[in-house]
């Protein structure tokens, strides 16, 4: 007897494409706890303004333009397995260019100095890249040498002679951007399939202090193809792929209440933190306008835009009272979120120069809070963001 297919029969695989809009193999380590996918496709259907004879509409020709857009949603979730990246890896880089930068950790020597960290052999690190020691993240400010690193912020437990440093995933910017295919498999086996094939990622939202930690990511695709219309050739295949094998799929949600917040020139810890965003726009368009196509062919990226927005509580603290002034004064200050608190459940989002936006006061509560929109990262080139997980 047929039944309705429930919504929670669904996995999400993710995967970056070798060229564009060309569909590669994905095992299970390519599965991300989704929260949902959003797909949309469309053709682009002109007016007919030729004479028909009559009132009738005589419908349209093949071969018009499809365009899809697309909008999936994960939570940060732990990383189990730290011998691939994380699963939702593909996205971020996807959203930033540069391929993942694995550091394997190492062993703490020493603390030369407020803020920097001396490893026992090489690091190998490289600026931007994220350190994970004692259930914190931190990234790379500055090489001193080849055993000793500047971090963005001191960590809050200063780490003792002969501690361990995790292992962390660390994506950055780049000019070009890959594309992505997003597979998405539902139960029973009967169901429509799907994948997103060519899908840019145009927009990236990480937001802090909901329920949990959340990262979304939009954009336009190439097309969007499913196993009940394919045709050999699709997405570069002879055959519509099968699921991975499924296995046991275990992962641990993380709060969005834990973390920290970092700003300032020489950062300070922020505990008033009420909400924040950071979101990244790549001014993306599709190579699709050209005669002849009937697909895109590339992601073209236009300049990039990463802006933070964040409300807090006010106090009297000069932390507090410098941010305000270098938001008057337009001066750049760095920012700072952790989210989470244990290794193997961090994300780290770290923006080097920001400019801060005179905040609005907001006095609708019992506590006055200052709310900072569109405070937009600089850099010099391809250095405005960097994210890492450990």
């Amino acid at each position: 007897m047929a039944c309705y297919v429930s919504s929670n029969d669904n996995r999400l695989y993710v995967a970056v494409e070798s060229s564009y809009g060309v569909i590669g193999a994905i095992t299970d380590n390519h599965r991300f706890p989704a929260v949902r996918l959003e797909a949309r496709q469309e053709l682009e259907l002109p007016d007919r303004r030729d004479k028909m004879g009559g009132r009738t509409f005589v419908g349209w020709p093949g071969g018009f333009f499809k365009r899809t857009n697309y909008e999936v949603t994960t939570f940060l979730a732990g990383w189990t397995d730290q011998t691939v990246e994380p699963g939702y890896g593909p996205l971020f880089q996807g959203a930033l260019g540069s391929a993942v930068q694995i550091f394997n950790g190492g062993t703490v020597a020493s603390i030369p100095a407020a803020g920097q960290l001396r490893f026992t052999a090489a690091h190998g690190l490289s600026v931007g890249q994220g350190v994970n020691c004692g259930g914190e993240i931190r990234f790379v400010a500055a090489i001193v040498d080849a055993q000793t690193v500047v971090l963005n912020a001191a960590f809050v437990k200063t780490p003792l002679a002969g501690a361990a440093a995790g292992k962390t995933a660390t994506y950055k910017p780049a000019s070009e951007l890959p594309g992505v295919s997003v597979f998405d498999y539902w139960s029973p086996t009967t169901s429509v399939q799907r994948i997103l094939t060519g899908a840019a990622v145009d927009r990236m939202r990480l937001s802090v202090n909901g329920d949990f930690h959340t990262f979304a990511f939009s954009g336009p695709a190439g097309d969007l193809l499913d196993s009940a219309s394919f045709a050999t050739g699709q997405g570069g295949l002879t055959s519509y792929p099968t699921e991975p094998a499924i296995t046991e799929f275990n992962y641990a949600l993380v709060p969005g209440n834990l973390g920290q917040a970092w700003f300032g020139v020489a950062p300070d810890q922020f505990f008033t933190v009420t909400s924040a965003e950071i979101i990244l726009d790549n001014d993306v368009d599709l190579r699709s306008r050209e005669f002849g196509a009937t697909m895109p062919r590339c992601i073209v990226a236009g300049v990039r835009r990463v802006t933070a927005d964040f409300r807090v509580f006010v106090e009297t603290a000069s932390s507090t009272q410098a941010l305000y002034q270098s938001a008057r004064q337009r001066s750049p200050v760095s920012a700072f979120l952790q989210m989470g608190q244990q290794s193997g459940q961090l994300c780290g989002v770290y923006l080097k120069s920001v400019v801060p936006e005179v905040p609005e006061f907001d006095d609708s509560e019992t506590r006055l809070e200052w709310r900072f929109r569109g405070c937009r990262a600089q850099g010099a080139i391809d250095d405005e963001i960097f994210v890492a997980f450990g």
